[in-house]
């Protein structure tokens, strides 16, 4: 708990758009209150926030009171917003010029779940690297080119912190109050709430193939399979196209086209990452996830690890948060009402 007593305290804004998703918000706010309550002391406050002051409702029917009018939520340090389903209805020009009135005051803002649409359609997000959830991931490259679009579960990126659906804010959030108040107090936040790993920004989603490329390109999504099929002795690219009866110039051009990288470096990425889980998830010694993932060495395997994580294997499973949180700080813990539901649902909600 080094660090909590001398600590400021830090002001979260979340702007809830219409229908959005409360896991997202919930997993968000949630380590902020065990944080203050470990720390014995009020470390973090936050506020929920619309345009007008009248709450949102989420996605499964609720609302959150009290809400505020984001003209009336005084001086913040981070701003989240935060999306679900049918977000392009909820991006509204008030709420687009609003987000460009932040970014030109140099708050640092941040977006959970679907947020990330708002952020990239107010234009604040050109050449960071950007999380969204994996479903909104063809969409939002396609709209916004100059984005750094990133399969991670969350992104931090200067002064924009993007994060994707579901839980993954909970992860967000731990990785803030590690760097903030240290390792200790994130680890007994994990044990609260029963979360067996905290994830970092290695972590990625598992994001489908096909929803990456298209349903269409049948020929790339049977390549990557037997890739992923074949981690402990992998496959040559001959052998790959002998398999699937298409040139190996052809798989190249796929790989190429469809997901920016020659079919050996993404079969290298695929083991790697493989190796990770089993450091993260199993007991097995650094040699034995060597074979189990196809390196013929543990020198050639470290390298490669270090190549694409900045560490050696040997430092995952003892991993120190490295970066700094820059200073960030709401209000009374908000109240939930609920609200008879009547909403679609579709996609991450």
């Amino acid at each position: 708990m080094s660090g909590a007593t001398a600590a400021p305290t830090y002001r979260f804004a979340f702007i809830t758009l219409d229908k959005y998703s409360m896991i997202a918000l919930s997993s968000a706010m949630e380590p902020l209150r065990m944080a203050n309550h470990l720390s014995r002391r009020e470390v973090y406050q936050w506020s929920i926030v619309t345009l007008d002051g009248q709450p949102a409702i989420a996605s499964n029917g609720a609302y959150m009171l009290p809400t505020v009018a984001l003209d009336d939520m005084g001086a913040v340090d981070i701003v989240f917003v935060c999306g679900g389903i049918k977000v392009k209805e909820a991006v509204t020009p008030p709420l687009l010029a609003a987000l460009r009135r932040l970014a030109q005051r140099h708050v640092p803002i941040g977006a959970l779940c679907t947020g990330s649409y708002a952020l990239a359609k107010a234009g604040v997000l050109e050449k960071h690297h950007v999380a969204i959830h994996w479903e909104n991931m063809a969409g939002l490259i396609e709209e916004f080119p100059g984005i750094h679009l990133t399969e991670k579960l969350f992104s931090i990126d200067q002064d924009r912190y993007t994060c994707s659906g579901g839980i993954a804010p909970l992860d967000l959030m731990l990785h803030l109050i590690k760097n903030h108040l240290g390792n200790d107090i994130a680890l007994a936040i994990s044990d609260q709430f029963i979360v067996e790993r905290v994830r970092d920004d290695n972590d990625r989603q598992r994001v489908p193939l096909q929803n990456q490329v298209g349903i269409c390109q049948e020929n790339l999504l049977k390549v990557a399979a037997l890739m992923e099929a074949n981690i402990e002795e992998p496959l040559s690219l001959d052998d790959l196209s002998d398999e699937i009866g298409v040139s190996r110039r052809q798989i190249e051009r796929l790989f190429k086209r469809y997901l920016n990288c020659v079919p050996t470096k993404y079969y290298l990425d695929l083991r790697l990452h493989r190796a990770r889980a089993l450091l993260l998830q199993t007991s097995l010694s650094i040699l034995e996830i060597a074979i189990a993932c196809g390196f013929r060495t543990p020198p050639h395997f470290a390298k490669c690890y270090r190549d694409l994580f900045g560490y050696p294997p040997s430092g995952e499973r003892g991993q120190k948060c490295k970066k700094p949180f820059a200073s960030v700080p709401l209000m009374a813990a908000p109240q939930l009402r609920s609200v008879a539901p009547n909403v679609e649902y579709c996609g991450n909600a």
